[in-house]
């Protein structure tokens, strides 16, 4: 199978080492040039500056599409209509406009798009959903997930000014660039029906987009909640709680450890001494690390390109995603609910 990435950043180099991890090497490059990592590594293999030339001359069978958010799209749509299949980064692009193109090329020509949302392979993610469809913790009532990182220490190889993250230009911003959430909690708990957020520019730090971002939440099926994200904690943090009418979940991304409290008392009833609750700890597998998160999405896409699996992140699950990030900004520019059908 043959191949193409374009965008050799931090992520194009992570799925360019796990393709070959996964003994791909049928691989062509297509870049700007204008990475600030080494070219070492990518040495000896095809090397492009045109998505149209490099899809007539190379044929891919497979696109990655890992370049700046506002510029997905401009290898997306081509690589659909000549049928590629996609692996898209997130978000799916900075804008809604022209996803009408990309879902109209990819089902015309019959290309399947997996949308690179990694945290929907992470083992005790998975095991939360699991336990949520299992009605282990009951009705759920409300979810909160805090992410907050230090922008300049992502990339310490290069000016975080300069970075996509931080330029509008390039479709950066907290909100767009740290969606993870917004797509993990439609994974756990179902869709969103509105929402609202305050978010702007509050650090001292040199960047044309927003930092930090409260997102208030209502699922369809009544729960609320919150995301919390911002580019300027130190140490980092990044946890996950969900807390229902007969227990709570909690889920820590530094160790990956998802705690379940239960408690066997029906909700509502009183008592003096209340039992203490059932705990159990999921671990992840002994080893595991976070580029497990992206080699087993590696190796999803691969299976998808070949026809065996559909997507397990599809295109309209990273529309739904860019759509609750737009939907954030607009709340916060006109100080309004938005009603995600409206929107």
């Amino acid at each position: 199978m043959k191949f193409l990435i374009a965008g050799l950043g931090s992520i194009g180099r992570r799925h360019f080492r796990n393709l070959i991890a996964l003994g791909e090497r049928d691989i062509v490059l297509l870049r700007a040039r204008k990475a600030t990592l080494p070219d070492d590594e990518l040495a000896g293999y095809p090397v492009e500056t045109d998505i149209h030339e490099a899809l007539e001359k190379h044929k891919p069978d497979a696109v990655i599409v890992a370049n700046p958010t506002a510029l997905h799209l401009d290898v997306a749509i081509p690589a659909a209509e000549a049928g590629c299949a996609i692996l898209l980064e997130k978000p799916v692009s900075d804008s809604l406009d022209r996803l009408d193109l990309l879902r109209q090329a990819a089902q015309k020509s019959g290309s399947k798009i997996l949308v690179g949302f990694q945290f929907r392979y992470h083992p005790t993610l998975n095991k939360a959903r699991e336990l949520i469809r299992a009605n282990a913790i009951g009705k759920i009532l409300t979810v909160h997930a805090h992410w907050g990182e230090y922008l300049p220490q992502w990339h310490p190889w290069e000016d975080y000014r300069q970075s996509y993250a931080a330029r509008a230009d390039l479709g950066g911003g907290v909100i767009r660039t740290l969606t993870h959430p917004l797509d993990y909690l439609r994974f756990l708990i179902g869709e969103v029906e509105s929402l609202w957020s305050f978010n702007g520019h509050l650090s001292p730090l040199q960047l044309d987009v927003e930092d930090i971002a409260e997102i208030g939440l209502k699922f369809s099926d009544g729960a609320i909640g919150g995301v919390h994200l911002n580019y300027v904690q130190r140490p980092p943090r990044h946890t996950l709680e969900i807390v229902g009418t007969q227990g709570t979940l909690r889920w820590d991304n530094a160790d990956g450890i998802l705690h379940l409290y239960q408690f066997p008392a029906p909700f509502g009833s009183y008592s003096d001494l209340p039992p203490a609750p059932a705990i159990e700890t999921f671990s992840p597998p002994e080893g595991f690390e976070r580029n497990h998160l992206f080699v087993s999405q590696m190796r999803h896409f691969i299976e998808t390109a070949r026809g065996e699996f559909e997507p397990l992140c599809t295109l309209e699950d990273g529309v739904m995603a860019l759509r609750l990030a737009l939907a954030a900004c607009q709340s916060q520019k006109t100080g309004q609910k938005v009603t995600l059908a409206e929107a």
